[in-house]
């Protein structure tokens, strides 16, 4: 912008005009790049969250077992007592809640396995959807659940379906979902359903699966994170956009 304004000064319109035209295309091409990290400040920003805003992102650190223990011995109980369950679970990042049919009810919870029992017990009003539990947070419950368009076995049930659908369009997550009809136990990964696994195998998944994940925060990045990508981000297409003449001028030659 100041290169502009000084163009501007000196008498050269075209250079003027071609950076003011850059300067437009950078700030488009930044809202479309930071699009989610725009949304996820903006929706904290607007629920107050002022102080979160400013503290440094949290260190990160390997992924406590005891999220995953939670989540096994919860499991073991709800099986045992054949109450159907279907737990989303992120693994590689946030997913983005846009793919959910319904969103669901936020929690932002410790995981406990007191917690997942409760929420599925068949008379409270979350206990037909799924639970999303992001690192050590249980995020929100009621989950509505796109389901898989592929065909099926007749064992298979909504929520099975349900798990199949979203691991389908959602590489960074898996499901455990357990049956209420039966009590078996399953996982989907990426659209393909495990079956029927043991504890003692779903605790062997779940490991394998989560153990290199780290524990994010929860709700949003804070803004000197926020603040940072946007500046990689910036630095980085600045410099591609700088590198275009130079590439031209050679393929010329």
């Amino acid at each position: 912008m100041l290169a502009s304004a000084l163009s501007g000064r000196l008498g050269l319109p075209l250079l003027s005009f071609v950076l003011e035209k850059l300067v437009i295309g950078c700030a488009v091409a930044m809202a479309v790049a930071l699009q989610s990290e725009f949304r996820r400040f903006l929706e904290q920003l607007g629920r107050g969250e002022f102080r979160q805003l400013f503290q440094p992102d949290r260190l990160a650190i390997p992924k406590s077992d005891s999220v995953i223990d939670e989540i096994v011995e919860a499991v073991k109980e709800l099986s045992k007592n054949r109450i159907g369950a279907l737990l989303i679970v992120e693994t590689t990042g946030p997913i983005d809640e846009r793919d959910f049919s319904v969103p669901g009810v936020k929690l932002n919870a410790e995981v406990s396995k007191e917690l997942i029992q409760t929420i599925f017990q068949p008379k409270t009003l979350l206990h037909d959807g799924a639970t999303l539990i992001r690192g050590s947070r249980i995020i929100s419950s009621g989950i509505i659940l796109p389901l898989s368009g592929r065909t099926a076995s007749r064992q298979l049930g909504t929520r099975h379906r349900a798990a199949m659908g979203i691991t389908e369009r959602i590489e960074n997550c898996i499901c455990v979902v357990v049956s209420e009809e039966t009590g078996s136990i399953s996982l989907a990964e990426r659209g393909t359903l495990n079956r029927p696994l043991t504890i003692r195998k779903l605790k062997e998944s779940l490991e394998a699966l989560l153990s290199p994940i780290v524990d994010r925060e929860a709700v949003a990045p804070g803004l000197l994170s926020f603040v940072r990508q946007i500046g990689g981000k910036t630095r980085a297409l600045v410099s591609r956009l700088l590198r275009l003449p130079s590439t031209a001028s050679r393929d010329k030659k």
